[in-house]
């Protein structure tokens, strides 16, 4: 089992001057620079590996908030670690439909291969595994995401050998997206600022599609919104 006891700062934070200067970027893109809050706190993780002491009191600085009102944010979201997460994070649904898909029995398979808890990485410090609550991909259930990147219709195989490819440094496509970069590579986008592959790879497919289908090839449509009644009653009166 992976050794999960981390010093609250280790001292040794790789926050710099480029690093604020993008927080001052993030913040200016906003009428209200403390908006820029989430995405500045996906940049500590993206430099940091976590949220750390350090990365708190830079937003902190930079927004013109105390300490104490970062670290409620940050304490309040699950996607903020506050210990060091792996080059992949890889979250499996949990939640009620991709459970009863399998989404447990592929969780509890990951923990007994990689040989760690709910939120523990492995010892090569390669993988972060961690139990989701809904993806909102129930159509493909189960589902696991790499990195925040889908991977559908998973088993307990799949599933491993998925982490396997991994750790061993292999090439991986989500089904739906693009190739899986680092966590810290994902973390910068989601900070703001892309990476430019936003349309590598599939986006929606059959499964998203099948009611857009079912309803074109049956003439169904939409009922009549409250203005189209409105406007037909009032036709009627006349």
């Amino acid at each position: 089992m992976a050794d999960t006891t981390v010093p609250y700062s280790t001292g040794d934070s790789k926050i710099g001057e480029t690093t604020i200067g993008e927080m001052r970027e993030l913040a200016a893109r906003y009428p209200e620079g403390r908006s820029a809050l989430l995405p500045m706190l996906h940049l500590v993780q993206s430099v940091e590996g976590r949220i750390t002491p350090e990365g708190i009191e830079a937003c902190a600085a930079v927004l013109g908030l105390t300490g104490a009102e970062v670290s409620a944010v940050a304490t309040f979201y699950t996607m903020y670690k506050r210990r060091p997460v792996g080059d992949y994070h890889v979250g499996v649904c949990t939640n009620t439909l991709c459970a009863i898909m399998g989404g447990d029995l592929i969780f509890e398979r990951l923990k007994e291969h990689l040989d760690v808890g709910n939120d523990e990485t492995t010892e090569d410090g390669k993988i972060t595994l961690e139990h989701l609550e809904c993806n909102a991909a129930c159509d493909y259930a189960p589902v696991m995401m790499v990195n925040w990147e889908f991977f559908d219709d998973m088993t307990p195989e799949s599933a491993t050998q998925l982490v396997d490819d991994l750790q061993a440094g292999n090439e991986v496509k989500s089904p739906r997206g693009a190739t899986i970069c680092t966590w810290k590579e994902a973390e910068r986008v989601l900070a703001g600022f892309p990476d430019g592959r936003a349309d590598e790879g599939p986006t929606g497919g059959k499964a998203t599609l099948a009611g857009l289908r079912l309803a074109r090839e049956r003439n169904w449509t939409a009922p009549a919104g409250a203005q189209a009644r409105t406007t037909d009653d009032s036709r009627k009166e006349d």
